[in-house]
């Protein structure tokens, strides 16, 4: 049986966790490039730069009320 530890993750509409690794040029380049495109939060660097932790809002995904 596999172990949990804790509740199943939950995830917001429109909100997108992504991890991005390469070497530093490479990370820098796609933080750009969805930067121009994405409202993003500041990414989190780490491993001297060749890995980077951010969030994106593409918007509300949920379904409409109407």
């Amino acid at each position: 049986m596999p172990a949990t530890s804790g509740p199943p993750r939950t995830y917001l509409p429109g909100i997108a966790d992504v991890r991005i690794c390469g070497d530093e040029a490479t990370v820098r380049a796609v933080l750009e490039a969805l930067g121009s495109v994405f409202r993003a939060t500041s990414a989190r660097e780490y491993d001297d730069g060749q890995r980077a932790y951010l969030q994106l809002d593409t918007g509300c995904t949920d379904p409409d009320a109407d």
